[in-house]
């Protein structure tokens, strides 16, 4: 695996997230599909995924928690900006992270997303790293902030609508993925709080093991092509799990050992919520408490760049976490691409 890591420190003030009320557990699964509720409970640590209705594009969920993470920081951080309008007009950057973009090829879904909000100053972009997007994300967020003196926050939204492109036919696949967003305002401070360092990786030589491979330049749609199934992810479910649990483990240690931290410093780490057992070997390999893990898993199934900006507001808005905390993101996806930020809460 290639590494690259620089330190960067942005403050995260407000947090938010965005998940559709159409709830399936896996009981409703198992009636349509060859599977049960123990199994993918065992195997996954899943309970249940939210699924968005057909009229919710990915940007629809992206403004909803973009728009919740301004109103946490007018609440808890005493913006001086008071209504949600004027904070919107002082957002130099919209980042939004995600692998189900409104349309395909264009225009980026973060250029919907900064009309909706009203972030009329901004510029926008798209983050495209599968599961690891909203890691990258954050770190390119404080890094345009960084490059430019007159920047002083960036929006950085994971959303994801996954179940437009998964077989639902395919008990080994369907299974993982829900719908949802979440949002951080990160601005830039004087504060010894924020974004402490970042860790990015890549091993291209997985790329083919999480894959949509219809409707791109290397496999396009002809004329006259019957689409039998529309297109959909494809997973080596072994090859993965083994690379994520790798990826987990050396981005952890590889924080600690730059920072000069044990895990003791370390109040919580968040994982991309993809699957439980991973998280679970993990911890066993570091000899980590796997209550020092974040999941929610349970509730919200596998939401790629969403997942960890939803546990995060999940986290933030349950008091969890104190003013000065260190904790861990991780993330881990398609590519095969890994992450991790280190940040000071």
């Amino acid at each position: 695996m290639s590494k690259k890591e620089y330190t960067v420190g942005f403050e995260i003030i407000g947090t938010g997230r965005a998940v559709p009320p159409k709830r399936i557990t896996n009981d409703e699964l198992a009636k349509t599909l060859d599977t049960n509720d123990e199994w993918i409970r065992s195997h996954t640590g899943i309970g249940a995924r939210h699924i968005a209705d057909e009229h919710t594009a990915c940007s629809d969920l992206a403004v909803e928690a973009a728009r919740n993470a301004l109103s946490w920081a007018i609440e808890c951080h005493a913006c001086a900006e008071k209504t949600l309008e004027e904070l919107a007009l002082t957002v130099d950057m919209v980042i939004v992270c995600s692998s189900t973009a409104d349309y395909f090829c264009c225009p980026a879904t973060a250029c919907i997303v900064q009309n909706a909000i009203g972030a009329k100053n901004a510029g926008a972009m798209d983050v495209v790293d599968a599961c690891s997007s909203f890691i990258y994300g954050l770190e390119t967020g404080a890094g345009l902030l960084s490059v430019n003196k007159d920047r002083r926050r960036a929006l950085v939204i994971g959303a994801e609508v996954l179940s437009r492109f998964v077989d639902w036919t395919d008990r080994g696949t369907c299974v993982l993925f829900g719908d949802g967003a979440g949002a951080v305002l990160l601005e830039k401070t004087d504060s010894s709080k924020g974004l402490l360092r970042t860790i990015l990786g890549a091993d291209g030589s997985g790329a083919e093991h999480l894959v949509m491979k219809r409707g791109g330049s290397r496999n396009p749609f002809k004329q006259g092509d019957t689409v039998e199934t529309p297109p959909h992810i494809e997973m080596n479910g072994r090859a993965v799990y083994n690379f994520a649990v790798s990826a987990v483990t050396e981005t952890i240690t590889s924080l600690l050992k730059a920072e000069n931290l044990t895990i003791e410093d370390i109040a919580l780490i968040v994982p991309h919520q993809a699957n439980a057992r991973i998280v679970q070997a993990a911890a066993k390999r570091l000899n980590i408490p796997e209550e020092k893990f974040f999941l929610n898993i349970e509730e919200y199934a596998n939401t790629s760049a969403a997942s960890i900006p939803i546990a995060l507001d999940e986290i933030n808005r349950s008091g969890a976490l104190h003013s000065g905390d260190l904790i861990i993101c991780v993330g881990f996806g398609a590519g095969l691409s890994y992450g991790g930020n280190l940040i000071r809460w």
